[in-house]
């Protein structure tokens, strides 16, 4: 597939991939420990010394920065597997029965979409407190049944081929047929999904911690380092700037990446 990818689509898994080694060698890649003040070092411009400045507790922006995206991808990723792998199942298992079971799923999952889940992610961190696994298990659910309509669909669109009734009439297990027959022919679909939801999954959590509900302090986290440098902008713009410029690019480059896939599948499709 990787030779059929547009250009663009290269860039962005390139980004992505760099993103994923920086999170991971963030301990040894950062100059200073994220949670370090410097005494008398508040709002430093750029230097040698930091890179991006400081904040207004005279912590290194760019190590912020570097450990922040490690929780983020870390989070984000974690909470699109337990979509994916939920909702995938779901969807597949759904698309493949049909019948009474199919419908009040389906008109269960309706209802939970039409409430902003937004307001459900607030109310369950809210109730329980704030925890980075509390967040990764509510976001995950969340994005559940977005996944699992497209899985359905998918599912829709294979269930009545050959090979799917050659393994009804085997006798197969409705377990068997959706690893063996149904998977391999909506894997593209699942693989673009997880990357749509990486993104979502990433800007949805920097909400929260924007909004003060993300993971609980001394956690970097690129929403609170943006709700935490909106009031001195007047004094740095550092603090804002470069976690912002950073998840923008992540999230563009995921969409890019996304796209060729997409297009790669629909081809293949056709």
């Amino acid at each position: 597939m990787a030779r059929r990818l547009s250009r663009t689509a290269l860039f962005g898994a390139a980004v992505v991939v760099v993103y994923a080694a920086l999170s991971i060698a963030a301990p040894w890649l950062a100059p200073h420990a994220p949670d370090e003040v410097f005494a008398g070092g508040a709002f430093e411009p750029p230097s040698g010394a930091f890179w991006f400045g400081t904040d207004s507790l005279g912590r290194d922006v760019l190590s912020r920065v570097l450990f922040g995206g490690r929780t983020v991808l870390l989070m984000a990723g974690s909470a699109t597997a337990i979509s994916v792998a939920i909702g995938g199942a779901l969807g597949m298992l759904l698309g493949l029965r049909r019948g009474l079971a199919d419908q009040v799923v389906m008109r269960l999952i309706d209802i939970v979409m039409s409430v902003p889940p937004i307001i459900f992610a607030l109310l369950l961190i809210g109730a329980l407190g704030p925890s980075a696994l509390l967040i990764i298990v509510v976001v995950g659910l969340l994005f559940t049944p977005n996944v699992t309509r497209v899985m359905r669909a998918a599912t829709l669109a294979v269930v009545g081929e050959d090979f799917v009734l050659a393994a009804r009439a085997r006798g197969e297990s409705g377990a068997a047929i959706v690893l063996r027959e149904l998977l391999p022919n909506v894997a593209g679909t699942l693989l673009i999904e997880f990357s749509i939801r990486t993104g979502f999954a990433t800007i949805f959590i920097s909400g929260l911690g924007f909004l003060g509900f993300g993971a609980p302090p001394p956690t970097p986290d690129w929403g609170v380092m943006i709700n935490e440098g909106r009031s001195t902008m007047d004094a740095s713009i550092w603090p804002v700037v470069a976690p912002a410029v950073c998840m923008a690019l992540l999230v563009t480059s995921l969409n890019l990446f996304t796209d060729g896939v997409a297009r790669v599948v629909d081809r293949a499709a056709r």
